[in-house]
């Protein structure tokens, strides 16, 4: 005999339907992180929990705002990054899992640079909401992390994320960040910009109208600023030090290409789901 819902499994029902009405790629998943976060209760018990009217008006408005296509993060204020809280809202790009990746490379290459006892230097390009860096911070304490980010509005977001870590961050245009430590870093990272201006139908609603502009676009192919940014890591790094770059599933070939000429050990690297995700290379 099938027993009578729960008011917590009636409403999820609703939300899930809502969601899935606005085109919600994860309805089920969405509905109930968002419940776990007005009702601080782990997911695995949401079906049995108390909702007073409060909640529960609460809930159908972040509901409303997820069906509307505004990132779940924003909704909730924050996201997981590895193993730290990112605070995130309007005017700063969402870290995406892929990007995980990515900052797992810069980590363990900044631990190879201080099993020598020496303090590595790293340098985020294109921080936005500084994930990166905080990420290297917390896993690497003894690290020296320098961070820029030219957009004023995410720049804002990162300075919060990075209040009290000891990270350099600074407002301005990555071209030419860091004239004071030209040579002298172990680590550059970075997720830049990368979609083709000609891509826009493509991209999610969540990125194309919620993310900033300068985090999303970067010329015809995608690879403006992947171009710049290989110029600034050849200024930035010492002999030997090593830079590594997100780029689109699509850019596989044309990413690596950007340092083939005059760098060492290019290499691609695929995501969890087997896509090309990020290059790396070494400074020779």
């Amino acid at each position: 005999m099938t027993g009578v819902r729960t008011q917590a499994e009636r409403l999820l029902e609703e939300a899930v339907g809502r969601l899935d009405d606005g085109g919600v790629p994860s309805p089920m998943v969405d509905a109930e992180l968002l419940l776990s976060h007005v009702l601080g209760t782990p997911r695995a018990m949401l079906r049995r929990a108390s909702i007073d009217g409060t909640q529960r008006t609460a809930y159908l408005e972040m509901i409303e705002a997820r069906a509307r296509r505004v990132p779940l993060q924003h909704i909730t204020g924050s996201t997981g990054f590895r193993y730290v809280d990112v605070e995130v809202g309007p005017g700063v790009f969402v870290p995406r899992p892929e990007t995980e990746q990515v900052a797992g490379w810069a980590i363990e290459a900044t631990q190879a640079v201080s099993v020598d006892g020496q303090t590595p230097v790293v340098v985020e390009l294109c921080a936005g909401s500084g994930a990166i860096s905080l990420a290297i911070v917390h896993e690497v304490p003894r690290a020296e992390v320098h961070a820029v980010e030219l957009d004023p509005g995410a720049h804002a977001w990162a300075e919060r994320n990075l209040a009290d870590t000891g990270v350099d961050l600074r407002l301005g245009d990555m071209a030419d960040a860091f004239g004071d430590l030209d040579g002298t870093v172990d680590v550059v990272v970075a997720n830049p910009p990368y979609i083709p201006l000609d891509a826009w139908e493509s991209v999610a609603p969540e990125a194309r109208d919620h993310d900033p502009s300068l985090a999303l676009w970067s010329g015809d192919d995608g690879l403006d600023a992947m171009r710049v940014l290989e110029q600034v890591a050849w200024r930035l790094l010492r002999p030997g030090g090593v830079v590594g770059a997100e780029h689109a599933d699509a850019q596989g070939e044309s990413a690596p290409a950007v340092f083939a000429s005059r760098w060492s050990e290019v290499r691609d690297h695929r995501d969890l789901a087997d896509r090309p995700r990020y290059v790396t290379a070494r400074r020779p």
